[in-house]
């Protein structure tokens, strides 16, 4: 059975034992990098994460799409989508 997703609070207090530093200085630290991570991609950039992978945001043309449920076929417009390449590092690690 696959386990549970880290929480923020779980993150935050693993990231406050790595730096060696109280949660409240972890939080405002994630926080930020969130925040910057947030308006570079929303602004049409990418961002890397050295070793994790890198976040960029990609449009997908106007296209033709099926509802499941009813089967009707309509056009769904342009539209943008944040994707993510993970690193090579990251796979080896996980694979290996």
């Amino acid at each position: 059975m696959a386990q549970k997703p880290m929480t923020k609070t779980q993150l935050v207090a693993a990231l406050a034992e790595k730096m060696e530093s109280d949660k409240k200085s972890a939080s405002a630290a994630l926080d930020a990098i969130t925040a910057v991570i947030t308006e570079e991609v929303s602004n049409g950039g990418a961002v890397t994460l050295p070793g994790i992978g890198k976040i960029m945001c990609r449009e997908r043309p106007k296209r033709m799409v099926r509802n499941p449920a009813t089967g009707e076929q309509f056009e769904k417009e342009a539209d943008k989508v944040v994707k993510m390449t993970i690193a090579k590092a990251l796979k080896d690690s996980v694979n290996g």
